[in-house]
């Protein structure tokens, strides 16, 4: 039983192949360009926060706000206003990345050891040279975590996009549901979601690591030699 759906599984993404491409393309530009958008205001205002610490509380927590509404219910909402399709959900991704990367970019920043950049400033440097030289690349894989979780949350908002009409892989998961036996459409569509999600959270995860300081700096660290009796 389990052979032969594995074999009918592997037939229907080599004859569907372009198909499935395409959704899967759809699916993941979504994701990245909801979080790129997010991304693009969002680090502004965790930055600005960061400078401005009385204004970090009413913003988080307005983005907290946006964050509590459940996924349908935005899209919902949205698509009374900007109708069906790619854009709502687009719209939504963009909301819903907004927490992580204002929350992140703003615990980068202020995590920067004071020393540091007070160092920065007595050699002269400017408030703008230090967030650009200092604050931010010793920031960066905090930040780059914002977006990691932004960008997973993103897969599984787009998921249900296929109820307003946008083209994701939840259409094949739909029409499985429909069908007399659709284990095969649910399961070509239930995989490629969970890959995107996986991959993405390991790629970035790595990406992460590899921009800790603190992680190089152990990297680095020559090990204690043993001295042989």
């Amino acid at each position: 039983m389990e052979g032969n759906l594995l074999v009918e599984l592997f037939d229907y993404f080599t004859n569907n192949f372009p198909y499935l491409f395409r959704l899967f393309l759809d699916h993941l530009l979504m994701s990245v360009y909801g979080v790129l958008f997010a991304a693009i205001i969002g680090v502004p205002i965790g930055i600005f926060i960061a400078r401005y610490s009385k204004l970090s509380g009413f913003v988080i927590t307005l983005a907290n706000i946006i964050q509590t509404i459940p996924a349908l219910a935005m899209l919902a909402i949205l698509m009374l206003v900007m109708g069906l399709g790619t854009n709502t959900v687009i719209m939504t991704v963009f909301l819903y990345a907004l927490l992580p990367i204002i929350k992140n970019t703003y615990a980068g920043i202020k995590g920067v050891d004071h020393n540091i950049t007070d160092a920065g400033k007595s050699m002269g440097m400017t408030r703008n040279q230090v967030l650009r030289m200092i604050e931010l690349p010793l920031a960066l894989s905090v930040i780059i975590g914002g977006f990691r979780i932004a960008l997973v949350v993103a897969i599984g908002v787009v998921a249900i996009g296929s109820f307003i009409g946008a083209p994701t892989l939840t259409d094949l998961i739909i029409r499985g549901t429909n069908a007399t036996d659709g284990t095969v459409y649910i399961l070509a569509g239930a995989i490629p979601i969970a890959l995107i999600a996986v991959i993405i959270d390991f790629a970035l995860r790595f990406v992460e690591r590899k921009l800790d300081p603190t992680h190089n700096s152990d990297d680095k660290e020559p090990k204690a030699q043993t001295i042989n009796d």
